[in-house]
């Protein structure tokens, strides 16, 4: 598979579908995920660190659905910009549910060998998700100088 046949197989049957099968099928053991922030300080290594940060997600928000707007490839490199959508119906972020929609857009890069992940970098705007379902405050508006 290539590059970008890897990321929208994993966004669709993963994410989208809720399949975790496809990490274990898309990843390598030893693969590293760089800006996901694992609660003990470790780094986010192989489906079986990735797997439970899935399953807080989903749990959070049952409707998640990843939509990659824009791909670009290179080697054995691809980064996709996306737009994340779902409504906070569980307690997988730690608080009560807010039934609020959520809109969250960022970036993800991946390399890509013989068809699974070896790394992946991701940037996605975490304080605006907190923000929409109020686990934090709203920016008050920016003053004009």
């Amino acid at each position: 598979m290539s590059p970008r046949e890897v990321t929208m197989t994993w966004f669709e049957q993963g994410w989208n579908q809720g399949s975790e099968e496809v990490f274990d099928r898309l990843m390598l053991p030893t693969a590293q995920f760089h800006g996901l922030d694992m609660p003990d300080g470790q780094p986010l290594i192989g489906p079986e660190r990735f797997k439970p940060l899935f399953r807080a997600f989903k749990s959070a928000f049952p409707d998640l659905r990843f939509e990659v707007l824009q791909s670009v490839t290179e080697g054995d490199l691809i980064a996709a910009r996306c737009r994340v959508t779902g409504t906070h119906k569980g307690d997988g972020l730690g608080t009560a549910p807010s039934q609020k929609n959520v809109e969250v857009h960022g970036m993800v890069m991946a390399r890509v060998r013989d068809g699974k992940i070896v790394e992946g970098w991701n940037a996605f705007d975490f304080m605006s998700m907190y923000q929409q379902v109020g686990m934090l405050p709203a920016l008050g508006e920016w003053k004009r100088a």
